[in-house]
C-alpha cells in the first residue's frame, strides 16, 4: 500500500509539474516582494487565503465534473446569492433554527442543479443556454426575496460554518477538504465517475456502449448545484448576512481554477488534483494583488488574462495530442 501511495504521489507531481512550478513561483515572488514579505506567509494570512478560497474550491469540485462532461455551468454564482439570502431569511424572518436555514440554502442550490440537469439531460438545449437562464432566475429570486437588501444573521450557530473554527483550523477549510476528498473518491473510484469521462470524451460512443448519458448529466449538474448551495451558505455565514451580490463573478473564478488546473474545455480529461492547485493559484493571486494594493478594477483584467492564457495552453495541448 505504501508503494502504491508513493507511485500515486509521484504521478501527481509529474502530471501537475507545470502548474506546481507556477504556484511555487507565485509564492516565492510574494514572499520576497518588499510590500508583501512581512505578511504573506504568516499563519493568519495563510488561513485567511484558505478560508476565502474555500467556497471557490467547493464550486470548482462541481465545475470540474461539468467541464470534464463537456459542459458549462454559468448559474453557480447566482445560486450562491440565492442560497445565502434564502438560508439567512429562513433564520431571521422565519425563526427557523440555524441548521434548518443552512439546509434551506444548500437544498435550494440542489434544486436548481436538479432543474439544470433535467433540462440538459432530457432536451437538446445547450448547457450554456440552460445555465444562463438559471443564472438570471436565481439572481432574480435573491433580489425579490430580500428586496435587494442584506439579511443580517449574527447568531453564533450561523457564523460557525463560515467564520468558526474546528480546533485551530477554520471551519470552511475543514468543509473544503472533506468535500474535496469525497469528490476525488467519487470521480476516480466509482463507476459513475468513470462514465463522466466517457461521456465527456465522446457522448455518442458512450451511449452506444450502454452508458445512460442522461443520468450522468443529471447527476453532474445536480452535484454542481449542491456545491453552489453549500458555497452560498458558507459565504453568508462568513459575512454574517445573505446578500444579492455575494456570488458575483464566482463562476468565473471556478472556471479559471478548473482550466488552470489542466482540465480540458473540450471535455473528457481533467483531474481534481489539478483543480486544487488551480484554485490555490487563483486564491493566492487574489490575495497577493490585495496585499500589493492593486486596484480591484485591475484585478478583473489580470484574472481575465490568466483565464485566457490557461485556455490557450489547453488549446496548444489539445492540438499536440491531435497530431
Amino acid at each position: 500500500m505504501v508503494e502504491r501511495f508513493g507511485k500515486s504521489v509521484k504521478r501527481y507531481f509529474k502530471d501537475n509539474f507545470g502548474i506546481l512550478c507556477a504556484l511555487g513561483a507565485m509564492v516565492l515572488f510574494l514572499y520576497i516582494y518588499p510590500r508583501t514579505h512581512a505578511t504573506f506567509l504568516t499563519q493568519t494570512n495563510i488561513f485567511n487565503v484558505l478560508r476565502q478560497n474555500a467556497p471557490n474550491l467547493l464550486l470548482s469540485c462541481g465545475m470540474t465534473m461539468v467541464i470534464i462532461l463537456g459542459g458549462i455551468d454559468l448559474s453557480v454564482g447566482s445560486i450562491i446569492a440565492m442560497s445565502g439570502v434564502l438560508g439567512a431569511g429562513a433564520v431571521v424572518w422565519g425563526g427557523a433554527p440555524e441548521i434548518v436555514g443552512i439546509l434551506v440554502g444548500v437544498l435550494s442550490g440542489l434544486l436548481f442543479g436538479l432543474c439544470n440537469g433535467f433540462m440538459i439531460a432530457m432536451t437538446q438545449i445547450p448547457p450554456f443556454i440552460v445555465t444562463l437562464a438559471s443564472m438570471n432566475i436565481a439572481k432574480g429570486i435573491a433580489y425579490v426575496f430580500s428586496g435587494g437588501k442584506p439579511i443580517r444573521c449574527m447568531t453564533d450557530a450561523w457564523k460557525f460554518l463560515g467564520a468558526g473554527f474546528v480546533g485551530p483550523i477554520p471551519t470552511p477549510v475543514v468543509t473544503m477538504f472533506v468535500v474535496f476528498i469525497i469528490s476525488v473518491l467519487f470521480l476516480n473510484r466509482t463507476r459513475l465517475g468513470r462514465q463522466i469521462y466517457a461521456v465527456g470524451g465522446n457522448d455518442t460512443a458512450a451511449k452506444f456502449s450502454g452508458i445512460n448519458t442522461a443520468k450522468v448529466k443529471f447527476v453532474v449538474y445536480s452535484f454542481s448545484g449542491l456545491m453552489a448551495g453549500l458555497a452560498g451558505v458558507t459565504i453568508a455565514s462568513r459575512l454574517y448576512s445573505g446578500t444579492c451580490t455575494s456570488g458575483d463573478g464566482a463562476e468565473m473564478d471556478a472556471i479559471a481554477s478548473v482550466v488552470v488546473g489542466g482540465t480540458s474545455m473540450s471535455g473528457g480529461s481533467g483531474r481534481l488534483g489539478g483543480t486544487l492547485i488551480g484554485a490555490l493559484i487563483i486564491g493566492i493571486l487574489t490575495n497577493g494583488l490585495n496585499l500589493m494594493g492593486v486596484n480591484s478594477d485591475w484585478q478583473y483584467i489580470i484574472k481575465g488574462a490568466v483565464i485566457l492564457l490557461a485556455v490557450y495552453v489547453d488549446f496548444l495541448r489539445s492540438n499536440k495530442k491531435a497530431k
